[in-house]
């Protein structure tokens, strides 16, 4: 749809557009009115012709009024536009020619998709992308926070749900991980690899599970290293198979028996699947070498024959009850952990072993406690980083030290930007207690 426009019209219209318009999008209107003359204009909000009254119609340059929104201008394309072609040396007319014109929408004006896509850095020695089958962990923090935290095995056609909106498996397969990815709603993503420890913390469970952080206080009890042959009863979900699987290595052997069926399918179950994620992940077997036995500990002497473990690892209501069948083959200066979620059941432990007369002696009673901190940059409710402030001594020192406060850039000094440091409002509370027993020779 076309008007007539005088050109004091046409004029104005361009005043208009001057308030309103950056700089840089002035030039095609400017461009417009120094090619105009005289006389009567066709002007339309869609790109149109400006025809001369002497001139043939064929001949116009097609100019748009309101132009289309591009990228910022870099300094060489600012001086290069207020200067003539003819004065530009060849130099910078190839740099030109080599800087096409790049159009923005209007989502990247607003800083809401990414311009330009970074190439991803060179791959490291042992880097490998991640591959369909693998265990990785999906995670959202917000303020410090975790607000979304999920573990899924990656799988050909199938996607991440979440709150925060959906991530197609495909779009992981193939890329490194530990990188942010985008949900259909825009919120970005971390997506890494899954470690022993989160594995630990969001597989499926049958009974609960010995926690990593208590798992770790055992190993250093029983001072396990490679190549040792360790005893675990109550197997449970796995986690502690797993945790003494790494710890032995290939050239050790974990024997891990359990009363109960379910439980004993849960954690070869979980055991499985962690060592086919593994194999995916690293390009080599994780180390078959734990043997998963349901029965009775207390009456499994015919499995106990001939054997003897350099340490022993006890997760059982009543561990009093097998320590008859189990202290004879512990090497003679090891040590038996045990995992007891009630404190009565560690005097009935203590009780039993005292009234069995048992070569054992209590080195140890811990309770392993973790408190998480959050230290972070203190930030002004506008988003802006706080200052530190020195104290002034006087009005013109003072008035200093506000103006730099409010000129001051997102990204500061070192050292100039205040931390708050606190504990965290999300404690992990008791979780069990923890008896260390020493095989002594009396």
């Amino acid at each position: 749809m076309a008007v007539q426009t005088p050109f004091s019209g046409l004029l104005f219209m361009h005043r208009l557009l001057r308030m309103s318009t950056p700089g840089h999008r002035r030039l095609r209107g400017l461009d417009l009115l120094h090619r105009g003359g005289g006389g009567t204009r066709t002007v339309s909000t869609f790109p149109v012709k400006c025809t001369e009254d002497k001139g043939d119609s064929s001949a116009a340059a097609g100019l748009l009024l309101l132009p289309r929104r591009r990228r910022p201008l870099s300094p060489l394309e600012r001086i290069s536009s207020l200067l003539p072609r003819d004065a530009l040396s060849p130099e910078v007319t190839r740099l030109m020619e080599q800087d096409p014109e790049v159009s923005v929408t209007p989502e990247e004006e607003h800083g809401e998709v990414d311009p330009v896509t970074p190439s991803a850095p060179p791959a490291l020695p042992g880097e490998s992308a991640v591959a369909f089958g693998e265990l990785l962990v999906a995670e959202y923090r917000r303020k410090e926070r975790v607000e979304f935290r999920k573990m899924f095995e990656l799988q050909p056609g199938a996607r991440l749900q979440s709150s925060w909106g959906v991530i197609p498996h495909d779009d992981v397969a193939g890329h490194p991980a530990g990188r942010f990815l985008k949900t259909s709603r825009g919120v970005r993503i971390l997506v890494r690899r899954a470690s022993l420890d989160d594995y630990a913390l969001y597989m499926k469970r049958g009974p609960a599970i010995a926690y990593p952080k208590d798992v770790s206080a055992m190993l250093m009890m029983m001072d396990v290293t490679e190549g040792d042959c360790v005893l675990e009863s109550g197997s449970g979900s796995g986690a502690m198979s797993l945790f003494l699987s790494r710890a032995v290595g290939c050239r050790g052997r974990v024997l891990s028996v359990e009363v109960r069926e379910d439980h004993h399918k849960r954690a070869v179950l979980n055991y499985k699947r962690w060592r086919a994620s593994w194999s995916l992940r690293r390009g080599q077997e994780w180390p078959d070498n734990v043997q998963f036995h349901m029965g009775d500990l207390g009456k499994a002497s015919p499995l106990l024959a001939a054997r003897g473990f350099h340490a022993v690892a006890l997760d059982l209501i009543n561990p009093q009850l097998v320590l008859p069948a189990v202290i004879p083959h512990l090497h003679p200066g090891a040590v038996c952990a045990v995992y007891l979620a009630n404190i009565t059941q560690v005097i009935d432990l203590l009780e039993g072993v005292r009234c069995m007369a048992l070569p054992l002696l209590c080195e140890r009673i811990a309770e392993v406690s973790i408190r998480d901190w959050v230290v972070a940059p203190a930030l002004r409710k506008d988003g802006r980083y706080c200052s530190r402030i020195a104290p002034v001594l006087d009005q013109d020192q003072r008035e200093e030290a506000d103006r730099e406060e409010t000129t001051a850039e997102e990204h500061q000094a070192f050292g100039s930007v205040p931390y708050i440091a606190r504990p965290h409002p999300e404690q992990m509370g008791h979780s069990a207690f923890l008896v260390k027993l020493r095989k002594c020779v009396r």
